[in-house]
């Protein structure tokens, strides 16, 4: 049997304040307890840790030793509880996003900042599907998808819906043109994202309800090369509609008859949600934009 936390806490006690008396007052115990621990330490190791008389007690040699120790174990006990209260107060901490695309999420990272300055956020862009998988590999904390995942390790929020919409570049024939439809769309060539991608996933599944297959596709690795090469006028590509942004070099072109809307869910691990980082984030995203 080992020494028990209990019996180094009343040893500690008395060595510090000098008195059994006194320990107990701050430990919130009665002195005959106190006692009892500090006798069953000796007792067991068959040491003496104090020189007991009426008016005071003193250190043994081994006693000497043992508050050396205790010292540092206490302190280090000490500091732990400073940490995790400073986490848990959100003075200190870390938060990991990994988003698709971050607009819808821009308010809520701006009132979580103002509030929380020294939890330091990090944001890591990928399709839903990484996105997904670093959440479940544990390499962050909440993701933005493009689809409501239907998984009991997950809690998930709607944040935003909207339909998708081309782009071409302000130089392109078709970018004047308020609309088009599918099978326009299918005859174009189009810039496409990686497989994956919710969006390239609800183009694919419009095209073949409507009985239609993409002619000519150049696929490419994330939003920003897709914006690139449509900006160059190498194609048309696709996206929701809030999405786009506000790049001069583009033009948006709604899609007739596309009737699938892109929705967005925040979404965490069950296990992440009571953690205090997390709900402050989400009750960041409440104030920013009610979620549904």
């Amino acid at each position: 049997m080992s020494a028990s936390y209990s019996q180094l806490k009343a040893f500690h006690a008395v060595a510090v304040h000098g008195g059994f008396s006194r320990a107990a007052e701050q430990l919130c115990l009665s002195q005959p307890a106190i006692s009892d621990q500090v006798r069953k330490l000796e007792a067991h190791f068959e040491v003496a840790l104090f020189h007991r008389n009426r008016r005071q007690v003193r250190l043994t040699e081994a006693g000497q030793e043992l508050l050396a120790i205790t010292q540092r174990m206490f302190a280090a006990e000490a500091e732990a509880d400073e940490l995790l209260r400073s986490h848990g107060g959100l003075q200190r901490g870390s938060l990991s996003l990994s988003v698709d695309s971050a607009v819808h999420l821009l308010p809520a990272l701006a009132c979580f900042t103002r509030a929380h300055p020294g939890i330091r956020l990090r944001l890591a862009t990928g399709n839903s599907s990484q996105s997904l998988a670093r959440l479940f590999d544990y390499q962050a904390d909440l993701a933005v998808v493009g689809w409501h995942p239907d998984d009991a390790r997950l809690m998930s929020w709607q944040l935003a819906e909207h339909p998708m919409v081309a782009f071409a570049a302000a130089g392109h024939p078709w970018a004047e043109r308020r609309q088009l439809t599918l099978a326009e769309l299918a005859g174009l060539p189009l810039i496409l994202r990686e497989p994956g991608s919710r969006t390239r996933q609800v183009l694919e599944e419009e095209m073949q309800r409507a009985g239609l297959r993409i002619e000519q596709a150049i696929e490419v690795e994330g939003r920003e090369a897709v914006s690139e090469l449509v900006a160059a006028g190498v194609g048309v590509g696709i996206v929701s509609a809030a999405e786009l942004g506000g790049d001069a070099r583009l033009r948006a072109i709604a899609i007739r008859d596309g009737v699938r809307q892109m929705p967005e869910y925040l979404v965490t691990l069950r296990e992440h949600e009571p953690r205090s980082v997390v709900r402050a984030f989400l009750a960041a995203v409440r104030q920013a934009q009610p979620v549904s």
